[in-house]
């Protein structure tokens, strides 16, 4: 009965039929998913959209028992995004990994949903247990968007409120959860390098979150570089042609820059979520660095080591040239060892997208992409890519 992390954990395959039985009897969701599939109809008759919304969603559930049928529905969805909404997926480095030994894998961030969702599939796909997800619950507005993450193996991290005394204690409980998962439960874990996505392009590490991790450490019996390496530290490197939020993401870091603030709208994470699943992508590459071994003195010298990483094995795409050119002139000197993945968009239909966008927003839109050749030529040896394409 003993249960000490049952506030955060993903639900457990005996908890399953009855969350999946409460989720068909959830009239938000309903409507929620009546709003998606029938539009105005569902506006104007939501009561009559109920039923036939409900023997949807039924089908789509039926027989799912347990965590592995769950997964199993939603591999289905992933391989429907990967059809319909990129020009490719691709994955790297996987093959090095010792596929018993369950890695801790932190990856840049660049979408809310996609990153664990692709990471998870190019696990799965590649012989790997599949992970349980690190997610905020700033993400978790309704309790049936909880249920469905956690039905996923989403554990919840707790940002959105509490005293500092408050948040440290949940700090903690998360690093423990994560170590024990880890260490005792040998499952997988995935979260991403910083709290909220990197919407300016700069993949960077916060050393915040290695200090969360460290919080697991018994003082008394393991130094930190011992705790570290026991974590099974995994960089992840995802890379998307195209970002569907590239407008959304512009239109912020344009208003934080003119008037030195930004509020959310309501839902506003949710638009994202729908935007970044069914946006056209292009190509997806999914690169997977080695385990950090070695000797750390704090946690800003773990996080320049997974920054190392995640840079080095990111697979630029055609689109981060052209966005790099047209801010810094198309004369500006690129690398020749500088590796490069096949794009499915050309200069012409990147350089549309672009001036689509309110004038003032396009810089900040270029930067999203250009910034990761940046990042690139900052490496020693002018940025050559570590992994294969």
């Amino acid at each position: 009965m003993n249960d000490p992390f049952a506030d955060i954990r993903p639900y457990r395959d005996a908890e399953v039929p009855a969350v999946v039985r409460g989720l068909l009897g959830d009239r938000e969701l309903l409507d929620a998913i009546a709003r998606l599939r029938l539009g105005k109809m569902a506006a104007l008759a939501p009561a009559l959209c109920r039923p036939a919304v409900r023997w949807y969603l039924g089908r789509q559930l039926r027989g799912v028992s347990d965590v592995h049928g769950m997964q199993m529905v939603i591999k289905h969805y992933v391989e429907q995004v990967i059809a319909d909404s990129t020009a490719g997926f691709s994955v790297s480095g996987l093959d090095e990994l010792d596929t018993a030994r369950p890695w801790l894998f932190m990856s840049n961030h660049r979408d809310i949903v996609m990153d664990p969702a692709f990471t998870n599939y190019a696990l799965h796909r590649g012989g790997h247990q599949t992970v349980r997800i690190a997610i905020g619950d700033n993400l978790l507005t309704k309790p049936w968007v909880s249920d469905l993450m956690r039905l996923n193996k989403s554990f919840i991290v707790k940002r959105s409120h509490g005293s500092g005394r408050q948040l440290l204690a949940a700090s903690r409980h998360l690093a423990n959860y994560i170590r024990m998962s880890l260490q005792e439960e040998r499952a997988p874990v995935w979260i991403a390098q910083r709290e909220g996505r990197a919407k300016d392009g700069v993949d960077r590490t916060e050393p915040a979150v290695i200090k969360m991790l460290a919080m697991s450490r018994d003082k008394q019996a393991e130094s930190f570089s011992e705790v570290v390496n026991a974590l099974g530290i995994v960089p992840v490197s995802i890379s998307y042609e195209l970002d569907p939020c590239d407008g959304l993401k512009a239109r912020e870091l344009y208003l934080r820059s003119s008037t030195g603030s930004y509020a959310k709208a309501e839902q506003e994470d949710v638009a994202s979520i729908a935007r970044g699943i069914a946006g056209d992508k292009g190509r997806v590459h999914v690169a997977f660095g080695t385990p950090l071994v070695g000797e750390f003195a704090d946690a800003d010298q773990v996080a320049a080591a997974i920054d190392r990483q995640v840079v080095a094995h990111y697979c630029l795409h055609p689109t981060n040239l052209y966005a790099y050119r047209m801010l810094h002139g198309n004369a500006v000197s690129i690398p020749d060892n500088l590796a490069l993945e096949d794009g499915s968009c050309s200069r012409a239909q990147f350089e549309a997208r672009i001036e689509a966008l309110p004038v003032a927003h396009r810089p900040f839109a270029l930067a999203i992409y250009g910034n990761a050749v940046t990042s690139k030529l900052g490496l020693a040896g002018g940025g050559e890519c570590a992994s294969p394409c």
